[in-house]
């Protein structure tokens, strides 16, 4: 069925406005008087906790427990605080409800671990966190577990002498005993923004890590490049596939894993390279293309990116070749725009500089950050703000008019994307003020389930 409501994390952190976080339910029925407007808002019960990604607790997907198949509980860990909330959506879905916190404490002492990004439930029912850090902020990758009736904290997932040195983002497949795990970065570094002299320090991590998912221990890793800076992991959702894709931040680099010929080994390619562009006007003089999210159609059939930095979004068709296809693309802010303070010098993709986005009579600031995708693969769902501390850095008048949430058209026969002029969630009209919006949620289950 077509998704009706959908759950947002939103944060108030870097913005000057002394409120708490937040999870807006947003009204997406086309038929409803509130379509395209926040029908609830979920205040957390502390401030600049920086609610990033929502995972869901167990669910269908979780086939050893026995899970009912409707996902009620979605986990919000939190990027800066370390806390971690588990919200009740299944009593009433469109009036969540915190039924459980987990404090920054508990997950200092027991998992000697901090700075919380990206969940997913566990095959066995657990859920499982991945971390940026220590609780003191040093790079320090892994993860933390939480029972999946109770949402107890259980502890550590790996092996205390095998957590990487970084890490962000991980998905798995079951079926072929193997979890994936990104880099990110050192967090008490990067939160004081981004600086062009961390390059070549360590900062940013390199690394794709590959896990035995049953022996929770590191049997491969990858060097994707200095300062690639690897964040999103996506899997293919046909649970046989032995394949998926890793976007490197940094470098604009996406790369291709796959199991090779070779029993129970895993192979890397680099499949698409979004060009730099040299600019004038901006930090340095190349500004790399910023790979924030993607995110892969539940057919397998489509790729899509979000280019932070220079403000498009893109459709690539995955066909056998193992050479994703550019089939649609289209701009939605960023940093390149005509009329801006950046000066395109060269461009090896576009002939001019894009013109700014104007919807429903606002202007449209920030760069695409967080994808979502209907589960026919329609409507591609974006909003602009991705980490605060950098979301202040690069667009200070995104934190002034706050975030926005956008829908695009996507053709699934031939390829191609459109913005949808008669849908917009302003975030900039939030009765505590304008806030930034981040992870985008569907009750029934979404492409990143």
């Amino acid at each position: 069925p077509r998704e009706e409501v959908a759950y947002v994390t939103c944060t108030y952190r870097c913005t000057g406005i002394e409120q708490p976080d937040f999870l807006a339910t947003v009204d997406l029925n086309p038929r409803s008087c509130h379509y395209g407007q926040v029908i609830h808002r979920l205040p957390m019960p502390n401030l600049k906790d920086e609610l990033h990604c929502a995972g869901w607790g167990p669910a269908c997907g979780c086939f050893d427990s026995g899970a009912a198949a409707k996902r009620t509980k979605l986990v919000l860990p939190c990027l800066i605080s370390s806390r971690i909330y588990v919200v009740d959506v299944g009593s009433q879905c469109r009036a969540p409800r915190i039924c459980k916190m987990i404090e920054p404490v508990d997950v200092f002492w027991k998992c000697n671990k901090g700075y919380l990004s990206v969940t997913h439930p566990l095959p066995n029912g657990d859920v499982l966190v991945a971390n940026m850090g220590d609780a003191a902020g040093h790079g320090k990758g892994g993860f933390v577990v939480l029972d999946g009736e109770t949402f107890e904290l259980k502890g550590n997932w790996e092996n205390e002498c095998e957590a990487p040195p970084t890490g962000y983002d991980f998905w798995y497949q079951a079926r072929h005993n193997v979890l994936v795990s990104s880099a990110g970065m050192v967090p008490r570094v990067a939160g004081r923004g981004f600086n062009p002299d961390d390059l070549k320090k360590g900062v940013f991590g390199r690394r794709l890590n590959v896990w035995n998912l049953s022996c929770r221990s590191l049997t491969q890793c990858f060097d994707l490049g200095e300062d690639s800076l690897p964040l999103t992991v996506r899997f293919l959702h046909n649970p046989e596939a032995a394949e998926g894709y890793v976007s490197c931040a940094l470098s604009g680099a996406i790369f291709r894993f796959y199991k090779s010929c070779e029993a129970n080994n895993w192979a890397v390619e680099e499949v698409i390279r979004i060009p730099a562009k040299d600019v004038s006007g901006w930090i340095m003089p190349k500004m790399p293309a910023f790979i924030a999210d993607l995110v892969i159609s539940q057919d397998d059939r489509f790729l899509y990116v979000c280019n932070w930095l220079h403000g498009d979004i893109r459709q690539y068709e995955l066909s056998r070749s193992c050479k994703p296809r550019l089939v649609g693309q289209v701009f939605v802010g960023g940093s390149i725009l005509r009329g801006g303070p950046v000066t395109v010098c060269r461009d090896e993709e576009l002939k001019c500089q894009p013109e700014p986005l104007v919807i429903k009579c606002k202007r449209v600031y920030g760069g695409p950050a967080t994808l979502q995708l209907s589960l026919d693969g329609k409507r591609l769902y974006v909003t602009n703000s991705f980490y605060s501390t950098w979301d202040r850095q690069f667009y200070p008048s995104l934190i002034k008019e706050g975030s926005v949430m956008l829908q695009l058209d996507v053709d699934t026969d031939k390829g191609g994307l459109s913005v949808n002029k008669n849908f917009l969630v302003d975030f900039g009209k939030e009765p505590n003020g304008p806030c930034l919006a981040h992870e985008i949620r569907f009750p029934g289950g979404d492409a990143k389930s």
